[in-house]
């Protein structure tokens, strides 16, 4: 669906700053929404938020309905009398500037787990009712994955295909022995789902109020060690061991000669559509619970996507093979309404894709830093634009503004600066941020790295990477008022402020 002109900032929330080594849902998630607000931004888009495994990338989750603890701010349940400041007397002095996330776990796992049990013998009977709605509410999902994931602590963390062969099919014997035996641990999954939804509604409630609505992302792969590939391996293209028998990835192309291989297996298309895709239906109403409008990564594999078969090790000898993208948009919007959704249509993208994109008008992405490496004819240079479309100055996965720019080869920088004009004295970032908030594009997202001119440092992730990702954050004092009038400024000239009532 096509969106009214306006704007926004891209934020993780592990990138707030604040005294737990790791952003979370508390006092400065609120202070970054006064800062959208003021500053007359309507959208505040965020990675995908579940609990992350191992390289800690929010794209490889235990689930792609739950939400990540560690996002959790122990400051709201000292409100809540389930922590106590004492509890926060030793804690150390975490990186201001990154997330340590060994660190983080180490520290603020305890603090949940003591925060559950004060929950279960103090928490008034109101609470403990809401609770009880709340496992109620979401079982569809909730009861796979906190029995998942205490039999994956219980087991060391071995991935589910690892375990016997009664669990790892859930046979309902099985199921029912480790339900009783790991009770307590099942408990804790739960709640801290409870809590991490209960701040999260409370925070998005904030957000609305103020005129932010939350753009969430949905990777369109879910991880194989997940609730969601263990609950229901039908869903999925599984050998008989509960293995890959086909795996997702990208074919080979201009940046890479053996493709990526991502080892995600890919879905069972035809027992999907066979069930009226009600997973899908699941899955986005899960999300639409908590977000306003929906980010689909990875668009393109619901036209057509590449499958790898089980053994290979590159993404060469893959095939693609056709998805009925159609069908389930269809049904989605059946069953929940016209989609408010932006597509990640990246990377090669035939007109099967564009055709499928436009046949449900969802706003597709264009990002500034590709713009000027060919000719007039490079879709990402603002000219080229239609109205419906998203521009961003990078994403998550491109450096920063200010790191590509010095990045580039003199000739590179000298074709960025007959485009632009000049090169301003504010630096490469506004002039980049200019020109996505002039553009005709219906929304513009600027990544907050880029709002604050940072360089390569502050890169959020570099795509083929297993290490040092996903853990920039800001500081306490950047979030200026001189900083907030200067995004005003350019956001009422370029017609992208909320519009009043009456207007």
């Amino acid at each position: 669906m096509p969106f009214p002109r306006s704007s926004g900032i891209l934020l993780h929330p592990t990138s707030f700053p604040g005294r737990f080594g790791i952003g979370d849902l508390g006092l400065e998630a609120y202070k970054f929404i006064d800062f959208l607000a003021k500053s007359n931004q309507q959208y505040w888009q965020v990675l995908p938020v579940g609990p992350t495994g191992y390289g800690n990338s929010p794209y490889m989750s235990y689930s792609a309905m739950a939400g990540n603890p560690l996002l959790i701010s122990p400051e709201a349940l000292l409100e809540q009398e389930l922590l106590a400041e004492e509890d926060f007397a030793n804690l150390p002095d975490f990186p201001s500037q990154k997330v340590d996330f060994e660190q983080v776990i180490n520290i603020k796992m305890p603090l949940l787990k003591k925060a559950c049990e004060n929950f279960k013998t103090k928490a008034a009977p109101v609470k403990q009712k809401e609770f009880s709605g709340f496992c109620e509410t979401k079982a569809y999902w909730l009861d796979d994955y906190a029995l998942f994931m205490a039999i994956r602590e219980a087991k060391q963390n071995a991935g589910w295909h690892t375990w016997e062969s009664e669990l790892a099919k859930k046979q309902p014997e099985a199921l029912e022995q480790w339900r009783s035996k790991l009770a307590d641990k099942i408990f804790y999954y739960k709640y801290t789902q409870f809590e991490f939804f209960r701040q999260w509604s409370t925070l998005k409630q904030y957000a609305n109020m103020r005129g932010i609505e939350i753009v969430g992302d949905i990777p369109i792969y879910v991880a194989h060690d997940s609730a969601d590939v263990w609950g229901n391996p039908e869903n999925f293209c599984l050998d008989e061991n509960g293995n890959a028998a086909q795996m997702a990835g990208v074919p080979p192309d201009y940046f890479s000669e053996t493709g990526q291989l991502w080892g995600n297996p890919v879905y069972n298309w035809e027992q999907l559509q066979a069930s009226n895709f009600k997973w899908w239906v699941q899955r986005f109403q899960a999300m639409l619970d908590y977000v306003d409008i929906i980010r689909i990564d990875h668009f393109r594999g619901f036209e057509a996507y590449w499958a790898v078969p089980q053994g290979e090790t590159t993404a060469i000898n893959g095939k693609w093979v056709e998805a009925p993208g159609s069908a389930l948009f269809k049904v989605l919007n059946d069953k929940l309404g016209k989609l408010p959704v932006m597509a990640e249509d990246l990377g090669v993208i035939t007109p099967e894709v564009d055709a499928l994109r436009d046949e449900f008008e969802f706003p597709g992405m264009k990002i500034l830093q590709f713009a000027f490496g060919s000719d007039p004819g490079n879709p990402y240079l603002p000219f080229n634009y239609q109205r419906n479309c998203v521009v961003y100055t990078g994403t998550h996965d491109n450096n920063t503004t200010v790191g590509w720019f010095n990045e580039l080869s003199d000739h590179e920088k000298a074709v960025v600066e007959r485009y632009l004009g000049c090169i301003s004295p504010d630096g490469i970032h506004w002039d980049l941020i200019r020109l996505a908030l002039s553009s005709v594009s219906n929304q513009a997202i600027i990544p907050m790295q880029d709002l604050l001119g940072l360089g390569t440092e502050a890169r959020m992730n570099v795509p083929s990477f297993g290490d040092g990702n996903w853990q920039w954050r800001y500081q306490y004092d950047d979030l200026t008022e001189d900083l907030s009038d200067a995004l005003k400024t350019l956001v009422q000239l370029y017609g992208r402020s909320p519009m009043v009532a009456g207007e």
